[in-house]
């Protein structure tokens, strides 16, 4: 029998490890990917829905309003964003937003996306 407390342990990664992403309330199709790494630390978030609206946490946010807002939140030099956008944005708004981010001084940004699902491989 597993003990209760490795129990509450694992619990516990998995609670850190996706709180950040399930902070947002705001409904947004990632992109799935094959190579991904679990989130491990706290970032400021950046979504675009498919819309292409662009919200700053939770909040809603024009886009020219966006680097000078960001700025106020960092905390630390060479601090990271994460970057959640819809998989149906067009590219050439993803673009402009990763733009607007590199000209407020932010270089450190991941784009968040899901693992594809593992699938059985046939014989």
């Amino acid at each position: 029998m597993v003990p209760f407390i490795d129990v509450v342990l694992v619990l516990l990664i998995i609670f850190m490890i996706t709180s950040p992403i399930l902070q947002s309330s705001i409904e947004v199709d990632v992109p799935k990917t094959k190579s991904t790494h679990e989130i491990t630390e706290q970032k400021i978030v950046v979504t675009m829905d498919k819309n292409q609206l662009v919200y700053l946490g939770n909040d809603p946010i024009n886009v020219h309003d966006l680097g000078p807002k960001i700025q106020a939140k960092i905390k630390k030099p060479n601090e990271g964003i994460f970057l959640r956008c819809d998989k149906t944005v067009p590219f050439g708004a993803f673009a402009t937003l990763m733009d607007t981010l590199r000209q407020a001084g932010i270089s450190n940004i991941s784009i968040v996306t899901e693992p594809l699902p593992d699938r059985p491989r046939g014989r």
